[in-house]
């Protein structure tokens, strides 16, 4: 079902203070930065290897990622697995019962489609689902 991990999404305060600690302590490159008003969120993406940690700051407190930040603090948010049709894996996802955040996929960051599980049905870890978009 999953083609490879995504990117791991890490929830930040200071989306500028964890980039330097990203780049300048761990080596990572920042290789993208959007705003992403339909998520809420401005975001970067880092290379390690072939995969991404993807840095998410909340435009504000109402934003999924800025009510999980008042709730939990800075840290891991959510695993995203690569998929080659998203919208097969949806149907395969809610065949299989899992409760879904998103019935149809949405707009993510570099023109990707994505979709999350709720993490209830997962785990409890949320976990998104990203179709690259074509380049």
């Amino acid at each position: 079902m999953f083609a490879r991990i995504d990117h791991i999404g890490v929830a930040v305060e200071d989306l500028d203070a964890a980039i330097k600690l990203y780049e300048e302590t761990f080596g990572m490159a920042l290789v993208h930065r959007e705003t992403v008003t339909e998520q809420g969120v401005e975001a970067v993406l880092l290379d390690v290897g072939e995969n991404h940690v993807e840095l998410l700051a909340p435009l504000g407190p109402d934003t999924p990622v800025g009510k999980f930040l008042a709730k939990k603090g800075p840290g891991i948010h959510h695993v995203a697995y690569q998929v080659t049709d998203i919208d097969a894996t949806l149907e395969q996802l809610k065949a299989a019962g899992m409760r879904l955040i998103d019935q149809a996929p949405r707009t993510g960051i570099r023109g990707s489609r994505v979709a999350f599980v709720n993490p209830r049905s997962a785990g409890s870890v949320l976990t998104e689902i990203v179709e690259p978009a074509a380049h």
